[in-house]
């Protein structure tokens, strides 16, 4: 390491109300740390970019505590180990975790999700399609959703990088697939590339007309990344029996007040539908066959993804709200370092 290297990290400067913007963010130098007895240095290589991590930063905890003003801002990182005094890690070894918005992360092993096993395949694939956001597709469909072939899956926000997972699991259960995304650049992606066998455009037309046009038979699993107006155009589509996963809210700014919109219940009760929230890391005891089988598929060319990737820990302060805007086309990275 050199001795003139320095650790930039992007610290929570303000609290935001709703989507953070880079304002909430300041950027800062500091020396890079050294690993006491237990600890390891890892050097960051690639940073990731979650609709989560609005959350995160907000003033009210929700399944985790809110990123303290000063502080570094949480992100999922995969890095190489670049000292370490811990004898379960060895300098030039790939791992992920918790390692936050910086350059270098000083971590105790309970830090590390995991050393990267897969490393035939890209390394930015440990932050999207083998990290949480194919892993909280697999586990959110399959677990809750639980498709039936012939059955007709509904996703929300289909070419993101977890909608994209959704829609080519469900195909390869049988499923007949709908997306519903912004813009058509991201319609062309979820037919195209991601295999739906329909994909709507929610920012022109009539969406709830093209629902009812594109599921003939109704809807038997809905997977909402989103909340809001599309999430209400679906309910009036659902079978009797249907399954909606609650991934996300992304189309709702705030929570405080509650906003006005549709009640869900009639449809739940008429349809005797079922509608569930998930948080991933309730199955992180099952992380490993999650990632097996997304693994597989990806190698089979079976599962595809797309990535966008910032070049630059400066484009970090401005990244989520970009995300919020429907900037990226895949999975939002930001690389700080070579990968070699």
């Amino acid at each position: 390491m050199s001795e003139s290297a320095v650790n930039r990290q992007v610290l929570l400067r303000a609290r935001p109300d709703g989507i953070p913007q880079a304002e909430h963010f300041a950027l800062v130098a500091q020396p890079v740390p050294s690993p006491a007895p237990g600890q390891i240095l890892v050097r960051n290589v690639y940073l990731s970019v979650d609709p989560a991590m609005r959350g995160w930063v907000n003033a009210v905890a929700n399944y985790a505590e809110p990123v303290a003003i000063g502080g570094v801002m949480r992100s999922f990182a995969v890095g190489r180990v670049a000292a370490s005094r811990h004898p379960d890690y060895r300098p030039g070894e790939i791992v992920t975790g918790l390692f936050g918005w910086q350059d270098y992360a000083l971590v105790d092993a309970a830090t590390i999700e995991r050393k990267v096993a897969q490393t035939d395949l890209p390394m930015t694939t440990a932050l999207g399609v083998l990290g949480l956001n194919g892993i909280t597709a697999y586990f959110g469909l399959l677990e809750i959703g639980r498709p039936q072939a012939g059955e007709t899956v509904v996703v929300s926000t289909a070419a993101g990088a977890v909608g994209s997972c959704v829609g080519q699991i469900a195909k390869l259960k049988g499923c007949r697939t709908v997306g519903i995304a912004g813009g058509a650049a991201k319609v062309h992606l979820c037919r195209d590339e991601f295999g739906y066998d329909a994909a709507i455009d929610y920012k022109h037309g009539d969406l709830a007309a093209a629902l009812a046009a594109a599921c003939p038979g109704g809807v038997d699993v809905y997977f909402d990344n989103t909340a809001g107006p599309i999430s209400d155009a679906v309910h009036a589509q659902l079978n009797v029996g249907a399954r909606m996963v609650i991934c996300g809210t992304a189309s709702v700014a705030r929570w405080d007040p509650p906003p006005q919109a549709p009640r869900v219940e009639r449809h739940l009760l008429v349809k005797r539908a079922r509608m569930q929230g998930f948080v991933i890391f309730d199955y992180a005891a099952r992380y490993d066959e999650a990632r097996a089988a997304l693994a597989g598929w990806v190698r089979s060319g079976k599962l595809r993804y797309r990535e966008d990737i910032l070049q630059g820990i400066e484009h970090a302060p401005g990244a989520i709200a970009g995300l919020y805007r429907g900037e990226n086309l895949g999975k939002r990275l930001i690389q700080i370092a070579p990968e070699a």
